[in-house]
């Protein structure tokens, strides 16, 4: 049975077994592999993060209305990975990441893990334990038969996906190598394809292409049925051709899927070797909550609201 413990440093991690586990890794990466990578890919050298730094302060401190922690070189450097130390490049990120949390208050205001931890204790969004062969994170989605839109509204469900990929954004090693997502989609029902609009289906595309400060590498679609493309129909036309190229669909052909990622980073139900327990969703939702103060002080960044 997985168990939530915490380490030497105190941080906590979920104890898989076997040696595996899932933890936050908020270390900067410092080995000469991941060195090399971040200069080659990001532009990632001592002068050319000093001079971003600098330039993004100094665009941040005439957007007047916004609040961010300027003076926390994290923070900053959170939105400048993503945009290869283009300073300008991260500040238009910026801007349409707090612009869509402003635009979005359903979605995004008080986003804390207490609120939705059912969502994480359905089993529905999840970390896989080991990166992918490119050090990318693995967030399998499972938004087929396990998804009961009587539990968990389409709302909610957003909400823990955000949550999730904040988690990601928060870790240096995930801002170098990005993200791959699989969409599991075992069991899709009509019920659940009524829960989309083409007004969310815009809205998560926009969010997912223009808003993310994540490199997002690939999506794979597993376990899609023919009724798959009714759903997929509401989304094609807000999708970006840089997205359309990263998307694969690979039904029940795990070789498919293994050509996309290594055999021993994916479970044996989507053709994998990684043996290792089941990742607990309801003791993932309460590693977050140990993340509260973390998600409160981000949720408190934004532009400021009008006052009445």
């Amino acid at each position: 049975m997985a168990s939530l413990k915490l380490d030497d440093n105190n941080v906590p991690y979920l104890d898989l077994g076997d040696g595996y586990r899932i933890a936050l890794e908020g270390d900067e990466y410092t080995d000469a592999k991941a060195k090399e990578k971040a200069a080659r890919e990001l532009r990632e050298t001592p002068d050319v993060v000093e001079q971003s730094l600098q330039e993004l302060r100094s665009l941040l401190q005439e957007e007047k209305t916004l609040y961010v922690p300027m003076d926390n070189d994290a923070f900053m450097i959170k939105f400048l990975r993503p945009c290869k130390y283009y300073a300008q490049s991260a500040f238009e990120l910026i801007k349409r990441y707090y612009r869509f949390r402003s635009k979005h208050p359903d979605l995004c205001d008080e986003l804390y893990p207490a609120s939705v931890k059912h969502v994480y204790a359905e089993g529905l969004v999840h970390f896989l334990p080991l990166r992918d062969q490119h050090g990318s994170r693995i967030l399998v989605l499972e938004c087929g038969k396990k998804w009961k839109p009587s539990k968990v509204s389409l709302t909610d469900l957003f909400r823990a996906v955000q949550l999730a990929l904040e988690a990601g954004m928060y870790e240096p090693r995930t801002q170098l190598n990005g993200a791959v997502v699989i969409l599991d989609m075992e069991g899709l029902a009509l019920s659940q394809i009524m829960q989309f609009t083409p007004k969310f289906a815009a809205m998560a595309l926009d969010w997912i292409q223009q808003c993310t400060a994540m490199r997002l590498k690939s999506v794979h679609i597993v376990n899609n049925s023919y009724l798959f493309n009714m759903l997929f129909a509401i989304f094609k036309p807000f999708l970006s051709e840089k997205l359309r190229k990263r998307l694969f669909f690979h039904q029940k052909d795990w070789n498919s899927l293994m050509s996309h990622v290594e055999a021993k980073c994916l479970r044996p139900k989507y053709g994998g070797t990684l043996e290792c327990l089941e990742t607990d969703g309801m003791l993932l939702g309460e590693m977050f909550e140990l993340y509260h103060k973390e998600y409160e002080l981000a949720n408190s960044f934004g532009y400021l609201k009008k006052q009445d």
